[in-house]
Order: C-alpha cells, then sequence, then structure tokens
C-alpha cells in the first residue's frame, strides 16, 4: 500500500485501490491559518482529523496541500522523507516552491479556480463600473440615490496573463460588447507579449492582471505601468498582491487618477490602517477568487484523478516542477 495525505475523507474520494489515504485539512491546529475564510464543509473536513504522527508521515508519498497558505502545511513538506509529489489546490504554487527538494515533483490546481475567479473579476470591474459600493452604502441608511455609472460595453479591456483563468476571463467578458486584449508572457497569433504593453495599456479602459507571481512579474505593476494607463481607467487584480507596487497604486488612487479594484494586496491581509481602504474608487475583496461553490467539486475532481493516476504508475496532469 502506497500512504497519501488529503485534506478529503477518503469516502468522498471514491475506490482508491492500492492507497491508504490519510487525512488532514490544516485546520486542527489553533496556530493554523488556512489563508482565507476557507469553507471547512467545502473540503468534506471529518470529526477526526488531526495532524498524522511522524510514524505516518514518514510513509507519505504523495500529499495534498490544504487549500490556503498556512506556513505548516508547506513546511510540513519537509517532514516527509518518502514524498515523491506534492499537489497543490491553488493555482499558484510560488509559496511551495521554497519547501520544495530536488527530485519533487509539484502539480498544480489548473483548472479548477478558472470559473470562481473569472467570475470574480468580472464582477469586481462591473461593480466598479456601476459603483455598486456607492448603493450598498446608500442602502444603508435608506437612500433613495440614482446616479449614472459606466458601462463595460465598447471599453476595452486589457488582460494581463492568458494562462487558463485569462481564458475563462475573456470568455466571460465578450458577452458583454466590450474589445478584449489579451497579453502574455510570449507573442502568439492574437495575443500580445509583454514587451507590447507600454503601447497597449494606454488603449485600455480596463486592466486585468491575472499573470502568475514570478521572479518577472514581481513588482512589474509598477510607477511606469499605472503612469502609462489612461486617465480614470480601472486596474482589476486577481492574481497576486505582489504584482503591484503597492505604493505606487496608492499614489495614483489616492490623487483621483485611477481606480482600482483588488481581490489580492500587497501585504496580505491589508492592514486596517491602510490609506488603500479608504481611496476614492477603490474596492477591495478579501482574497476570494478561489472561494465559491465552484470550488470543492472541480478540487475533489482533481484529487480523485490525481491519485488514480499516482496509484496506476501513469503521468500525473499539472506539473510544474519535475519531469512532465
Amino acid at each position: 500500500m502506497t500512504d497519501v495525505l488529503v485534506p478529503y475523507s477518503p469516502e468522498s474520494l471514491g475506490a482508491l485501490d492500492g492507497l491508504s489515504v490519510h487525512v488532514w485539512d490544516g485546520q486542527d491546529d489553533e496556530n493554523v491559518d488556512p489563508g482565507g475564510a476557507t469553507d471547512a464543509g467545502a473540503l468534506d473536513r471529518v470529526d477526526e482529523n488531526s495532524l498524522p504522527g511522524q510514524d505516518v508521515l514518514d510513509r507519505i508519498e504523495f500529499y495534498v496541500v490544504p487549500y490556503g497558505f498556512a506556513p505548516e502545511a508547506m513546511t510540513l513538506i519537509e517532514r516527509m522523507p518518502r514524498l515523491s509529489t506534492v499537489q497543490t489546490l491553488t493555482a499558484g504554487y510560488e509559496h511551495i516552491l521554497p519547501h520544495l527538494r530536488d527530485g519533487l515533483t509539484l502539480c498544480n490546481a489548473r483548472g479548477v479556480h478558472d470559473a470562481s475567479t473569472a467570475e470574480l473579476a468580472v464582477t469586481l470591474t462591473l461593480a466598479s463600473l456601476r459603483d455598486i459600493p456607492a448603493f450598498a452604502r446608500a442602502q444603508e441608511t435608506g437612500a433613495w440615490a440614482p446616479s449614472w455609472g459606466e458601462s463595460l460595453a465598447d471599453k476595452t479591456v486589457l488582460l494581463v496573463g492568458y494562462g487558463a483563468i485569462g481564458r475563462a476571463i475573456e470568455a466571460r467578458l465578450r458577452p458583454f460588447e466590450c474589445d478584449v486584449l489579451p497579453v502574455a508572457r510570449t507573442a502568439r497569433d492574437g495575443v500580445a507579449g509583454t514587451d507590447a504593453l507600454p503601447d497597449l495599456l494606454g488603449r485600455a479602459d480596463v486592466v486585468i492582471v491575472i499573470c502568475p507571481l514570478t521572479d518577472e512579474t514581481r513588482g512589474m505593476v509598477d510607477e511606469s505601468f499605472l503612469a502609462s494607463m489612461r486617465d480614470g481607467a480601472l486596474l482589476v487584480n486577481v492574481a497576486r498582491g505582489a504584482i503591484v507596487r503597492t505604493e505606487a497604486l496608492t499614489a495614483e488612487v489616492t490623487s483621483g487618477r485611477l481606480r482600482a479594484a483588488l481581490d489580492v494586496t500587497e501585504p496580505e491581509p491589508l492592514p486596517s490602517e491602510h490609506p488603500l481602504w479608504r481611496a476614492p474608487g477603490v474596492l477591495i475583496s478579501p482574497h476570494v477568487g478561489g472561494l465559491s461553490s465552484a470550488f470543492a467539486p472541480r478540487a475533489r475532481r482533481l484529487v480523485q484523478a490525481q491519485l488514480r493516476r499516482f496509484a496506476a504508475g501513469e503521468r500525473l496532469a499539472n506539473v510544474v516542477v519535475g519531469p512532465a
């Protein structure tokens, strides 16, 4: 039997011949922060869910990291000497890389968050353009306060990042009668390369950031990037907070020249006293791109399929580090 550690009850995963399934969802320790309002029910949490002892960890060969960014869930990788494969439930995996050692295979959750994150990107865009937060504030006082808003129709949206989630965002934007300009690291037919950004930024009414956090993209949305955006444009970040230089963005939105809708920030959580909370034209959600009802069934299907491939000695999907 091959030992695996997952954040799901064995019953929810169906028959997994040849595997001994151990369960830990990362939330049994009061010091573990799941990284953002994880719904334990969505992860099929079981009553008996304590971290296995070292005798079990010594045997684990496949580890599904509990959803979120809890430090203990990541450092646990270093306590499993027989571990060969790490599976994340996040699309981004930069937080896992420091804990890998030579020979480990890392698979991400490509495809799991496409729908949730794409929906949120469009939601933040529409809510910002139509100033839904103002209506919510008026509702709290019972005030009837109609106002003109901006339509997404006829606008130009620049997608900075054109992986699976970027394409999912584009598919949801097209029916809104807007022009979509996709940008990826490497140019290809119908997709501009990042070297074209200085020219494209000035054409966009909305810039949606959905690229991975890498050494190249860290701090990419800096003073120069923001200065290239047209007056009144909206920056939407549903990627990682560190891609945007917070001080530069704060200066632009505080002046009123740009607007922003942010699901991620740097630092995160954003301190309550940070000026971005009160800057005009800024809408902030607390890193909930993946936290919807679409997450659990897609994540479970991925884990089921990966475990069956692993047990059968087949090639795994979504390999981002290690043999493809």
